[in-house]
């Protein structure tokens, strides 16, 4: 029997979820479960509905919707993985007081969170994330000025200004 979580069948399956969002209207997640099992993936409920969480899509009244900005699947060790989350969905890090405020398209903030708790920074306390913005808390306001200037090291040539947090 084959391991639906392996790596390479987790990798193939948000794949075809992401496929299936952007091809047409999910209605739900029983619809989008049968669409894979046409195409020959079986996948459990709850496991259909992390990869909904992990992937970042959006539920509406017209049913599941991607992000924006393309999605990645993460593949790497986590601090590579937030590395790429990061350049993909934050617009703007800035520290403010113990927290740090990550900006993002809209259903950006949720991966972008998984992201920080699995990457595990000595920094983060834990994160809270809505819809288009994370709250990064840390120990204390050195901690979070920085934990923006870590976070903002990774977005590469998309580097937002963060603004240095006030004593």
């Amino acid at each position: 029997m084959e391991n639906i979580n392996s790596p390479g069948t987790t990798r193939q399956r948000r794949d075809a979820i992401v496929r299936l969002v952007r091809g047409g209207s999910v209605a739900s997640q029983e619809a989008l479960q049968q669409a894979l099992r046409r195409r020959g993936i079986s996948v459990a409920q709850p496991t259909l509905s992390r990869d909904l969480k992990t992937l970042g899509l959006v539920k509406t009244p017209a049913g599941y919707v991607a992000p924006i900005t393309p999605i990645t699947v993460p593949t790497g060790p986590a601090r590579a993985q937030l590395d790429r989350v990061l350049r993909d969905f934050a617009l703007s890090i800035e520290p403010a007081g113990s927290l740090v405020v990550i900006r993002t398209p809209p259903a950006g903030a949720q991966p972008l969170a998984r992201a920080l708790d699995e990457a595990d920074l000595p920094d983060v306390a834990g994160t809270i994330a809505g819809d288009d913005t994370v709250f990064a808390a840390a120990p204390g306001t050195a901690a979070a000025t920085r934990l923006a200037r870590r976070l903002s090291t990774g977005l590469g040539a998309r580097r937002p200004a963060a603004r240095r947090a006030r004593a």
